[in-house]
């Protein structure tokens, strides 16, 4: 039995869960856990493969790795995720220092990849669909104040650029017990900040038969009582009930955050990419929003570049950004994936003419967010304590509610009062500058909520797992 393992995780959360997933499972039967791929045994590369650049990261990721296998102890090398679903055969036969493939819904057969007896695999038969459970091992890779957890899997959205449902399979949701318990032993074992992620969080419990699933489970997450923020991330614009709304607002300990990917507002665009709706649709939701809850951070990404999308739409586009106001937002180039929908649309936009409208919508947002930051300067506000900054040694870093873990901006603290800023702890910070993106703060000495001490916390893997997100759209 190989001692050591190795993994490079890539790609969004969603996929991360799953490298901790197979990282619980070979940790619970004895496998020892590296951050030296020179050091590992076998060395997995749980891939991302949703737009072109993420395919080509995926694939320059394994060939670096591979040559652990020449130069370093390496003996195999096993890929995973998005990539394998999509080319599992040419993986198998352009690739040959791969020893093992594990598609999304074989997460479980990492054991089978592993051992002294693995036989190479040369194909397989489609897997049943996978969800994993809150008695599955899991590893994490985040910090332990901090933890991602995925209430669903796949989706059933039509949208014409998307390759998710043929990687991720149909939508389907975990049983609402199940991701109880589960928060509930993370909470127990010092998570304090829970992220919930799905490829569409809104539609958590519908193939359930649950009526308001996600408000309905947001409330439950809400009263357990070591956890101090929950949100959620990737709502389809057109399942933001007023119920979501209000579950929202009235549970304190869901962050006033909400992350609607929109993917553009000309009714044009949206129609060709089979998403329905149009930017003044957008804006009476997000007045609905920012009415029932003060202070929310909205965010959204927009995709440009999309087969047919004019002038005239680009313009419609800069136009509702302006008014809308996002507190974060994500400009994605279009990737024409050969199996979407999308692939043999006519009147393609070229790839100067997509650059140009991505900067420009950009810097139109720089502008929109450095005014929003502004009205922060003098406010008081919660602050989860990161550690130091990831510029400098001369300054510790944070987040507020205000911003997820990984996509948005962070707070920089420049000055404190009392203790030396503990990595995990909740304290109030007041704001004396902004950036662009970033804000700079004075920590104050008074702690935001009393975190109970934390007694055998769940293995976190941090640096073991080499962790490079890849710059992704949602859904």
């Amino acid at each position: 039995m190989p001692k050591k393992i190795g993994m490079v995780s890539l790609g969004c959360p969603k996929n991360l869960v799953d490298s901790e997933v197979m990282l619980g499972i070979l940790a619970h039967q004895g496998y020892e856990l590296t951050p030296r791929p020179d050091q590992a045994d076998v060395i997995i590369v749980n891939t991302c493969a949703f737009i072109e650049p993420a395919k080509q990261e995926s694939i320059n990721t394994i060939l670096e790795m591979a040559d652990y296998k020449k130069f370093g102890n390496a003996k195999r090398l096993v890929v995973a995720g998005c990539l394998v679903e999509r080319y599992r055969k040419e993986i198998q036969e352009q690739i040959p220092e791969v020893d093992y493939v594990i598609g999304t819904n074989e997460l479980e057969r990492v054991l089978e990849a592993c051992t002294d007896t693995f036989q190479p695999e040369i194909s397989g038969a489609p897997a049943e669909p996978y969800l994993y459970h809150e008695f599955t091992p899991r590893i994490l890779s985040t910090p332990g104040h901090s933890a991602y957890l995925k209430i669903a899997e796949g989706c059933d959205h039509p949208c014409a650029f998307c390759v998710i449902p043929q990687m991720r399979g149909a939508f389907r949701s975990r049983r609402f017990a199940s991701v109880i318990r589960e928060a509930e032993n993370l909470a127990q074992q010092g998570v304090r900040e829970l992220t919930i992620v799905g490829q569409d969080t809104t539609s958590y419990g519908e193939d359930l038969g649950l009526r308001d699933g996600l408000p309905s489970l947001l409330r439950e997450l809400g009263k357990i009582q070591d956890l101090v923020w929950v949100r959620f991330l990737y709502c389809y614009p057109n399942r933001v009930t007023d119920a979501l709304i209000a579950a929202v607002a009235e549970t304190p300990k869901v962050a006033k955050y909400f992350d609607i990917p929109l993917q553009h507002a000309s009714g044009n665009v949206l129609k060709l990419m089979k998403r329905g709706s149009n930017g003044t649709h957008f804006l009476r939701m997000l007045e609905k929003i920012r009415s029932a809850i003060p202070g929310v951070a909205l965010r959204t990404s927009f995709i440009v570049g999309y087969p047919g999308e004019t002038d005239e739409d680009f313009k419609e586009l800069l136009d509702f950004v302006a008014v809308a106001e996002f507190d974060h937002m994500g400009v994605f180039l279009y990737s024409n994936e050969e199996s979407s929908k999308s692939f043999e649309l006519p009147n393609q936009v070229k790839g100067s003419v997509a650059r140009r409208r991505q900067k420009q919508l950009m810097a139109l947002q720089r502008k929109v967010s450095r005014r929003n930051l502004k009205r922060m300067v003098g406010k008081s506000l919660p602050v989860l304590v990161e550690g130091p900054s990831e510029e400098t040694d001369l300054l510790y870093q944070g987040r507020s509610e205000r911003q997820a873990p990984g996509i948005d901006g962070c707070i920089l603290i420049n000055d404190f009062e009392g203790p030396e800023p503990k990595r995990g702890e909740f304290r109030w910070a007041t704001v004396t500058e902004v950036g662009d993106y970033d804000l700079v703060a004075r920590l104050e000495q008074e702690v935001f909520a009393d975190r109970p001490s934390r007694s055998n916390p769940l293995p976190v893997v941090g640096a073991l797992v080499q962790i490079q997100a890849a710059a992704v759209p949602s859904a």
